[in-house]
């Protein structure tokens, strides 16, 4: 197992340990942990294709790029509405 140096702030560092304490792990643990349950930008990628492509063959459902787009801005709209609360 390789080891890495990663500079971040103080408070960052103590916000993760303390959340790694308590789920009884070292902040070791719980970034490898993190790290596996994560998804990277591609695999976020080729999961939406995947269900595009099953909503498809479900009903039909395939939106044009413009309705897509729509989509992702009420999505973005409603989650910083969210935040907001």
């Amino acid at each position: 197992m390789a080891d890495a140096n990663i500079r971040i702030p103080e408070e960052a560092k103590d916000r993760l340990a303390a959340i790694a304490a308590a789920e009884g792990l070292s902040l070791r643990a719980y970034l490898a942990r993190l790290a596996e349950t994560l998804l990277t930008p591609a695999e976020r990628a080729e999961r939406a294709e995947r269900a595009r492509a099953a909503l498809h063959a479900w009903n039909g459902y395939a939106p044009s790029s413009s309705q897509q787009q729509d989509l992702d801005t009420e999505l973005d709209r409603r989650l910083a509405e969210a935040r907001g609360r």
